[in-house]
């Protein structure tokens, strides 16, 4: 019998666990992408271009799918800001996924065209605030009301402030003099007494002649020399009484003979003589061009004395009593030298 040769190829067939082992292997990484993509397994760090290209869900609202298979949240656009902050726009959170914010997923994000398209669909989205126009005609009349009720409320201080005004500008002056000089026939300053409007003594003072007293003139001055032991000297008294004076309406009975004894000119426009008031003489059924003495006139028109007893007269009672008179007729004489006033 013949042998029979064989020419048989004895080479190791792939062994099947390797075979079964890429099956399971793709196997496995079919359910850990699935469990990646439902996020129950952290994403496997590989380069993309390795990751296999599995078939895909479609995507969901607000997602873009990436190219290892995962998917990703697309980031929501910021928020533009918008004039009012009340209403729908505080319903708006970042957490929530909003269709109309999310661009397409063929388009980019980051290219203009996507970034107008996207602004165009945000303020197109936004509800329409009504602006209330604004009303100025409510504010008009509150100001005009202000404005005409301003000078009916401060009317009434206003004249209030008119009077004090004039008040506080209004003095009256009387002064005592005794006889210096040659027999003591000089008049010299010996006591000053000014007053205001409302009869409040302001200034009352000795005065101490700057020459030697001849005469004390008791009878009528009042004045003795134990007054000029402490009294005033001329140049200091005076300095003060000027201070006083200055600026303001005088009123006095005869009064050119203070300011001589004074040494001082006060305006006429600014003096008050009752001794040359003609409608306090009417007043007192006088002649107008008379020449009344203080004591008459007070006594007519005030029903009261002074200038009585050895004692003297009071300078202080006396430049109250021309303030009296002198407002008896004040606004008849005041109007008299408003419309003459003197030269």
């Amino acid at each position: 019998m013949s042998t029979l040769l064989l020419n048989l190829d004895f080479g190791e067939p792939p062994p099947k666990k390797a075979v079964e082992g890429n099956a399971k292997h793709r196997k496995f990484v079919r359910k850990r992408r699935l469990l990646e993509r439902r996020g129950f397994l952290n994403k496997k760090n590989q380069p993309p271009g390795k990751a296999p290209k599995l078939n895909s869900e479609p995507a969901k609202k607000g997602e873009t799918s990436s190219v290892d298979g995962a998917w990703k949240v697309s980031p929501l656009p910021k928020k533009k800001s918008v004039a009012s902050s009340s209403g729908p726009e505080q319903s708006l959170d970042k957490k929530v996924a909003v269709p109309w914010l999310t661009p397409a997923p063929a388009q980019k994000a980051g290219t203009s065209v996507g970034k107008v398209d996207l602004l165009g669909e945000f303020q197109s989205a936004l509800p329409k605030i009504r602006n209330h126009p604004a009303r100025p005609h409510k504010k008009g009349p509150q100001k005009n009301l202000t404005q005409k009720n301003a000078p009916q409320s401060s009317s009434q201080p206003h004249s209030d402030d008119k009077c004090s005004g004039a008040s506080q500008k209004m003095v009256a002056i009387d002064c005592e003099m005794v006889g210096t000089g040659p027999k003591g026939h000089v008049s010299s300053l010996a006591r000053c007494s000014i007053v205001s409007y409302h009869g409040d003594v302001l200034y009352d003072e000795y005065v101490l002649p700057p020459c030697h007293i001849v005469d004390y003139r008791t009878r009528w001055s009042g004045i003795r020399k134990q007054h000029m032991v402490n009294a005033t000297p001329f140049k200091v008294a005076r300095g003060q009484i000027l201070k006083i004076l200055t600026g303001k309406i005088v009123v006095g009975h005869a009064i050119h003979n203070d300011f001589k004894a004074l040494q001082y000119f006060h305006p006429k426009s600014l003096t008050r003589d009752t001794s040359h008031i003609p409608p306090l003489n009417r007043k007192a059924d006088c002649p107008e061009n008379a020449t009344m003495s203080l004591k008459t006139l007070t006594k007519k028109l005030l029903n009261r004395d002074i200038q009585v007893g050895k004692s003297g007269h009071s300078s202080v009672e006396d430049a109250q009593a021309a303030m009296e008179l002198y407002k008896l007729v004040e606004v008849e004489w005041e109007q008299h030298l408003a419309q003459s006033p003197p030269k």
